[in-house]
């Protein structure tokens, strides 16, 4: 059976102060066995390392939440993925609808990036999902399966079982609107399918899908109960210590 990943994703919130309140908060929150449920944190860049520093000797992990596909250079404003190895992180958030919506990126930039983070030893957590006009428009199947296709173009079948996909749909994300637990699962299953198509069975089955829109304490154990929902990628609901922890802990219910 996958394992079930809670990651939260803070965006652009928590100064320095905050960063240690919240996670002095989770720490106290999140007393529970996880039961090998895994839980990501990930912070901005400016406090990577105190969190790094914070979580020691808890079971919670530290991710970016983007990176460079260099090791260095004239890239203004850019992380390289060794920079986020030394501060502590395991993860990456990589082709956030986010990034695409505000920076322009597309499957073939966010491609490289997943090769690189993979190639350096860091686990990618790839979004796709489709925006509210495509789902309106019946194209979700073929947007979700085009950004599948983009983001893992010459990604091994080894490579895929390490990395995470979180199928986020756009028109979900920071609206209060989420997909129907049944809606969430079709997407999931899909995704699962064309991994199949892509890898194999046995690489499709290993492969970690995480949803991401909206997910809160009081909708986590429906979507979480669904066979090919494989965790949440969490948003506003990870800023407050006691909703993201009732969704981890919704996770370990349903493990």
């Amino acid at each position: 059976m996958r394992a079930k990943v809670i990651a939260g994703n803070w965006k652009m919130n928590k100064d320095f102060r905050q960063t240690e309140e919240l996670i002095d908060g989770l720490k106290k929150s999140v007393s529970f066995d996880l039961q090998g449920v895994s839980v990501i944190l990930c912070p901005p860049f400016t406090s990577l390392e105190l969190a790094a520093r914070l979580v020691k000797g808890t079971p919670f992990a530290i991710g970016g939440q983007n990176m460079y596909f260099k090791d260095e250079g004239a890239f203004t404003g850019e992380i390289a993925p060794a920079m986020l190895k030394s501060v502590g992180c395991r993860y990456v958030i990589l082709g956030h609808s986010e990034r695409r919506q505000f920076f322009g990126e597309t499957d073939e930039f966010i491609n490289k990036k997943v090769k690189k983070a993979l190639a350096s030893g860091l686990i990618p957590i790839v979004c796709v999902g489709e925006t509210l006009q495509q789902r309106e428009q019946n194209i979700t199947e073929q947007i979700v399966t085009a950004q599948v296709r983009g983001v893992l173009s010459d990604v091994s079948a080894q490579n895929a079982e390490k990395l995470i996909l979180a199928y986020e749909p756009v028109w979900a994300i920071g609206t209060g609107r989420t997909a129907t637990p049944q809606q969430a699962e079709d997407v999931h299953a899909l995704i699962r399918k064309l991994l199949t198509e892509l890898y194999g069975g046995t690489t499709a089955e290993r492969v970690i899908i995480q949803y991401g829109g909206s997910v809160k304490a009081d909708n986590a154990a429906d979507l979480l109960w669904q066979p090919n929902v494989d965790g949440a990628l969490v948003g506003g609901a990870c800023l407050k210590a006691d909703s993201f922890s009732a969704i981890i802990r919704a996770a370990v219910a349903r493990k």
